[in-house]
């Protein structure tokens, strides 16, 4: 589950899965390895002997007083009362003089031993003396030299630090029957790669899928960051990242200790960032009294991570340090699910199957563990804890909190898609909606304006999005002049487009009994009152005679330029902020060549990359230019807003006709 690894409840994982059945007691104290054909463990009597003595390693050392031991039990049966700190093993191996390529095979002896032959250091992982543990996980190969086989026999001598945490967190602290293995150096590096492919692949993919999709879910946040959900998930898969490298590393090479206490720092927050998701998933608040909680699973899921590394714990010690993430994983969490599921979240009933399955391998520990306690029930729980930690499929050991991780990524990849294609679905159900608006809103807002005899007329209009906020209106007036009403409702897009056909067909209506623009204005200000929710718009009326005589007034727009000059213009309200308000007209006289030009806000309010704007003074100086060389002159330096030019010139031609 992403950002969440459950550790074994009762016992060390460790111990539970390398410890096998009691096998009879062998008498002889050399191990016959002159007619190999397979890798064969050293499980014969070793002579062990507590203290630390370098001596020891020689292969003529007298070691008769030695004790001996069967590595199929525990070493804690030959030192009851003291256990030391270095013990000593011995082994006399009789091989083939002949023989090449043979090489050791060491897996999980201790967190710090070295490995001798013959008094030659083969092997090392840690530092015995002084103390320096290293995790002990990984299988690690070395060649014996060709030339210490020449004899027939070697001895081998392990120097093995076992530290108090060992002697109190594992089975059988030290060396065990299958920890260390003779055999050819293909043979058993071909193994190695097969063991730790199998028993790490579905693990390592699952912690790879898990962050796989948090990724996904950093780039639906950053498009969507309404959903909190992703967030938090994009948070579980970087605790999943930053736990990612202990484990593959550590699967081929022994690592400091210290190192895997640091990876067990994202313990803390994997907790409260599973729970936080699964809540904002639901859309349930987190409480005071949640996030307490949380965080206390959190901390506790930390200690448990530390126990068995820099301290000795007991059974009951790891069941409490468990309780809260085990409570918060198998009870809780479910409960919620559970009940968003039957309040119709069909969303909550996907996650919670791979939950409840996590839940039941909870479950299981927990009995397995318990029963683990009871000498007459060991074997029985141990083979039930392998069962659900490494159950064999083919060469692959999965592990029931793997399978339920999976699912659970697997069901959140199909609510993600199931969310994208409802997405989609509504996209283009919005694209159609914007297209028919745009449709209506080229009606509306036309690309040619009428022809009006004595006047050139120029009008562009280029929407920030498919459909914009900017409208205008070019109309025929009686006795030959012309009405103009240029306009800007607050923001973009939408919204403010079906507001814009509200005031065109406004416009058009009024027009028909009046082409006073004061009383335009006043007229379309009181059909706003009440349809803005909050918005207004800015509106220029203009009537032009036949004779160049202009009557304008303004309702918060900009004022337009006569000759490159800007006109002033009284001040006013923009439309539908006041019911009853009035506007103030100013007359003045358009001569003939003379050009009068409007603009919306989104000239002068274009900007460039660096922040300038485009402004006033700019778009006063190209005021004279044609209405599609100032739209893309603004276009250019970097359009921010809809930009509406309407340009309009008298003809000489009219006053020499009058």
């Amino acid at each position: 589950m992403p950002g969440l690894r459950v550790f074994p409840l009762f016992i060390v994982a460790g111990a539970c899965l390398c410890l096998a059945l009691a096998a009879p007691v062998l008498r002889a104290q050399t191990f016959d390895a002159s007619t190999l054909r397979e890798p064969a463990d050293l499980d014969s009597p070793w002579l062990i002997q507590a203290g630390d003595d370098l001596t020891y390693a020689r292969p003529d050392f007298d070691d008769s007083q030695w004790k001996q031991f069967d590595p199929h039990g525990s070493i804690k049966n030959v030192f009851q009362t003291s256990p030391p700190e270095v013990v000593w093993y011995r082994l006399h191996v009789k091989v083939s003089p002949d023989q090449i390529g043979l090489a050791l095979r060491e897996w999980n002896i201790s967190r710090a031993f070295e490995i001798y032959v013959n008094g030659e250091r083969l092997m090392v992982s840690g530092k015995v003396a002084p103390y320096v543990p290293y995790t002990s996980g990984a299988r690690l190969i070395a060649r014996i030299p060709d030339r210490l086989l020449s004899s027939g026999s070697v001895v081998i001598a392990l120097r093995v630090h076992i530290s108090p945490v060992e002697w109190g967190n594992v089975q059988n602290p030290g060396y065990y029957a299958s920890n260390l293995t003779i055999g050819q150096e293909r043979t058993l590096d071909r193994e190695d790669w097969l063991a730790v492919i199998g028993e790490n692949s579905v693990d390592w993919l699952d912690r790879v899928l898990s962050v796989c999709l948090g990724l996904v879910a950093l780039v639906l946040f950053a498009a969507q960051r309404r959903n909190t959900e992703y967030l938090w998930l994009a948070a579980a898969g970087l605790i999943t990242l930053a736990e990612l490298p202990q484990p593959v590393v550590s699967a081929f090479t022994n690592i400091p200790l210290n190192w895997q206490v640091i990876t067990t720092l994202p313990l803390l927050a994997a907790p409260y960032v599973l729970a936080a998701f699964l809540f904002s998933f639901v859309h349930q608040r987190i409480t005071w009294r949640w996030s307490i909680f949380f965080i206390l699973a959190g901390i506790m899921n930390a200690f448990s991570g530390l126990q068995g590394i820099l301290f000795t714990s007991t059974a009951a010690l790891r069941v409490f340090s468990n309780l809260p993430l085990a409570v918060l994983v198998s009870v809780i969490l479910p409960i919620v699910l559970a009940i968003h599921w039957r309040r119709g979240n069909r969303e909550a009933g996907i996650l919670l199957i791979p939950l409840i399955l996590l839940s039941l391998y909870i479950y299981a520990e927990i009995g397995l563990g318990t029963l683990f306690q009871i000498p007459a029930w060991r074997n029985f729980a141990l083979r039930g804890l392998n069962l659900i930690d490494r159950f064999p499929a083919g060469p692959f050991a999965i592990s029931l909190n793997n399978v339920s991780g999976m699912l659970f990524t697997l069901s959140l990849a199909v609510i993600m898609l199931r969310r994208s294609t409802r997405i989609s679905r509504r996209q283009a159900i919005l694209e159609g909606e914007l297209a028919a608006a745009q449709e209506v809103q080229q009606v509306l807002v036309p690309e040619q304006v009428e022809v009006v005899q004595g006047f050139d007329v120029e009008s562009v209009y280029e929407p920030a999005q498919q459909v914009g906020g900017d409208f205008f209106q070019v109309l025929p007036a009686e006795n030959d002049g012309l009405l103009v009403v240029v306009g800007d409702v607050a923001g973009k897009g939408l919204p403010a487009a079906m507001l814009v056909s509200v005031l065109v067909g406004a416009i058009r209506g009024v027009a028909e009994y009046t082409v006073d623009p004061a009383k335009l204005l006043a007229s379309l200000n009181e059909r706003l009152i009440g349809r803005t929710h909050g918005g207004f718009s800015t509106a220029l009326a203009a009537h032009i005679t036949e004779d160049g005589w202009v009557t304008i007034a303004n309702a918060g727009h900009l004022s337009p330029y006569l000759d490159g000059r800007e006109l002033e213009l009284p001040g006013a309200l923009p439309l539908g902020v006041i019911s009853g308000n009035s506007y103030e007209t100013k007359q003045f006289y358009l001569a003939h060549g003379s050009r009068l030009t409007f603009y919306s806000d989104g000239v002068v309010e274009a900007q460039n990359a660096q922040g300038e704007l485009f402004g006033f003074e700019r778009a006063r100086e190209i005021s004279t230019q044609p209405a599609a060389e100032i739209v893309a002159a603004a276009k250019q330096f970097g359009q921010e807003d809809d930009i509406t030019v309407v340009a309009i010139a008298r003809h000489f031609a009219m006053a020499t006709a009058a």
